[in-house]
């Protein structure tokens, strides 16, 4: 073979394959142009490496090639550009998805709430083995208030964020286990029902409901939504239908994960306001609107931005490109 003569009546071809290969938009004449001429030059390359070896011609046509491949089969997309799809998409539509389950857990844990308090209030021997009647007037009266304002605002709401945010995780995190949000919704219901118990018998559950309900509204729902979305993988490895346990672990396991990475900014809002707006000394319908709104704000995210995202076929799962083909199963 004639290197020279073949560089010579290529070269024109090869060119045309760069000039395709760095188009911004492609028609779809284009398109097969492009394919056609990367499999001529392709077959050119072979020619060159089998009869020259490596020289500067085959160094050419190989760096158009790799441009020529790269975009036909595409290129890792921009981290920026993702930003805007996971929180107007996937984030929504994981949400939506544990509506139900939320809204179960929400109702099973205010019953649970309901069940200690009164029962443990209604019980004097019972509450003795919770302290002293000086621990505990000392707690109604004073160390509950206190509380949320003994240490710096922003000290104070950092921390309350970094413990909620992860509780929150772990629900998600180690929800294949399936009785760990369990746990952790079991031990929060028993905290509060116990400290409302105690406020109750002294007088003052009105004190206790306003003081929890500015940021309550928002973290609490926030973690049944994690307890929700954790339970939901677990079920995943339960019942895997049509699909391989693997498959379906893996594909619940990606699409629930982003629950825990939004719920990070919700406990975020819930910790400034625990910790900028439930010690203030403005009027309490004020305070509890301003939990109110957070939490509706949050709703119309989950369910309305996430019922539009389902509805575009979302479901809170990497692209196709992302995960690779699925697997087709029957049925």
């Amino acid at each position: 073979m004639d290197l020279d003569a073949l560089t010579a009546a290529r070269r024109d071809e090869w060119a045309r394959l760069d000039a395709l290969s760095g188009a911004r938009r492609l028609t779809g004449e284009e398109v097969d142009e492009l394919v056609t001429r990367y499999r001529s030059a392709s077959a050119d390359l072979a020619d060159i490496k089998t009869s020259a070896g490596s020289t500067v011609q085959g160094d050419h046509v190989s760096t158009i090639l790799a441009r020529a491949r790269l975009r036909l089969t595409g290129g890792p997309e921009n981290v920026l550009r993702q930003i805007p799809r996971f929180f107007t998409l996937q984030l929504p539509a994981a949400l939506y998805r544990v509506r139900w389950t939320t809204l179960v857990i929400a109702v099973a844990f205010v019953i649970a709430v309901a069940v200690v308090a009164f029962w443990v209030s209604g019980d004097p021997a019972l509450l003795a083995t919770l302290g002293t009647h000086a621990e505990l007037q000392s707690l109604a009266e004073n160390d509950i208030t206190a509380y949320y304002s003994e240490d710096p605002a922003g000290i104070f709401a950092a921390t309350v964020w970094t413990n909620n945010a992860w509780i929150a995780a772990q629900c998600v995190l180690f929800g294949i286990t399936g009785f760990w949000p369990v746990v952790v919704l079991v031990q929060n219901a028993m905290n509060v029902g116990v400290l409302t118990a105690i406020m109750l018998a002294f007088g003052r559950g009105d004190v206790l409901l306003l003081h929890l309900l500015p940021h309550g509204l928002l973290e609490l729902t926030c973690v049944f939504v994690a307890a929700a979305a954790g339970l939901h993988i677990f079920w995943a490895w339960v019942a895997p239908g049509a699909r391989s346990r693997a498959s379906s672990l893996a594909a619940s396991g990606r699409s629930l994960a982003t629950v825990a990475i939004g719920l990070v900014f919700a406990l975020a809002l819930s910790g400034v306001i625990e910790g900028f707006v439930t010690a203030q000394p403005w009027p309490w319908a004020v305070k509890i609107g301003i939990g109110a709104a957070a939490l509706a704000a949050f709703l119309v995210y989950m369910l309305g931005v996430g019922r539009r995202a389902q509805r575009l076929g979302e479901t809170g799962d990497l692209t196709e490109y992302e995960t690779g083909t699925p697997m087709l199963v029957a049925g």
